[in-house]
């Protein structure tokens, strides 16, 4: 390769992996999906985004999990997950990437409130971060729902998509505090990105197509 066009070629490839300034950028047009992949024939809509224009810090998996503690969710009870990890394609080029995180309510203990959860059922959301070289947004993607308790096999609540979506969003909005951080957010609800019913969806529970975009600052 001549060295002007590989200095070109390289050139490109560096601004491509430069996080651009936007909330998100949509999976959909990208080749991505809204649903991730739950392994069971159906995926589960990333029905919250953290928008890439938030503070950098609450971007960072620090950063969420202080921001996540700070709205009543922690990580999972002793640290153990059970079931395999789910993927999505965020349409950033980066293909099918397994879930960053999973954290569940915590009833308002930090440390074992989750283990609460695991037994009586609650929130909980996964997450996924937009930063391939074709759409670096640095968002994060969130797969919200209400489980049922254990002896329900913690399958997804009736309407469970739509009500964990928005008592995640009524946690956050407005001045949140953890940790020595205090957190405003604003949110605002989207639509055109999620088809509203259950075609695609795991276990076929309907949603109403809402994503709900939330903007977090640190003060």
């Amino acid at each position: 390769m001549h060295a002007p066009l590989f200095v070109a070629v390289a050139y490109a490839a560096y601004v491509l992996a430069i996080p651009v300034a936007a909330d998100f950028f949509n999976p959909i047009l990208g080749g991505g999906s809204m649903l991730d992949n739950a392994g069971s024939g159906g995926g589960e809509p990333l029905n919250i985004v953290i928008s890439g224009l938030s503070s950098p810090e609450v971007l960072t998996n620090d950063g969420l999990l202080n921001f996540a503690k700070a709205i009543g969710f922690s990580t999972e009870c002793l640290g153990v997950h059970l079931g395999d990890p789910q993927s999505a394609d965020l349409g950033d080029g980066n293909g099918f990437m397994n879930q960053t995180i999973e954290l569940r309510e915590d009833f308002g203990d930090p440390n074992l409130g989750t283990c609460l959860e695991s037994l009586i059922g609650g929130n909980h959301f996964r997450v996924y971060r937009q930063n391939g070289p074709t759409a670096n947004s640095g968002a994060l993607f969130l797969a919200v729902s209400q489980e049922e308790d254990v002896g329900h096999s913690h399958t997804i609540a009736p309407n469970g998509y739509d009500t964990g979506r928005d008592r995640l969003a009524g946690s956050a909005i407005g001045e949140r505090s953890f940790g020595g951080v205090t957190y405003s957010t604003t949110a605002k609800n989207l639509t055109g990105l999620l088809s509203p019913g259950s075609a695609g969806v795991n276990h076929g529970i309907a949603t109403d197509g809402i994503t709900t975009l939330l903007i977090v600052n640190m003060r």
